[in-house]
């Protein structure tokens, strides 16, 4: 008999530090990282809320990597500024930054939206 008393850390439940609920999206985006202006790269989103979104991508990013995205959803063009807040297993979670308060309604109803469906 065992006397371990080591907690399994795989059972234990991740801690949610988003504080905006997120919603399944595919969305293409385009998007051209701050320092290659000359290169444009695309890719699909997993999941989008407000303060941001999921990419599944084939580009590795470094945490804290500056990104201009370019969204086209039903006919509307969403610009945002982002970060990378995270990169796993081909895909990276990218923070909006500075959203201006009509582009973070806009958002706000993109997200209802696809709640919806």
């Amino acid at each position: 008999m065992s006397t371990d008393s080591t907690p399994d850390r795989a059972a234990a439940p991740a801690v949610e530090r988003r504080k905006d609920e997120r919603v399944v999206a595919r969305i293409e985006v385009r998007f051209q990282e701050a320092s290659e202006a000359a290169r444009a790269f695309r890719a699909y989103s997993l999941n989008l809320s407000v303060g941001g979104l999921c990419l599944k991508t084939r580009k590795q990013y470094e945490v804290g990597a500056a990104l201009q995205l370019l969204l086209t959803v039903e006919d509307q063009e969403y610009s945002l500024s982002g970060a990378v807040a995270w990169e796993r297993d081909g895909a990276i979670g990218v923070r909006f930054e500075n959203v201006d308060p009509t582009d973070r309604k806009r958002l706000s109803d993109l997200v209802v939206r696809f709640k919806r469906r």
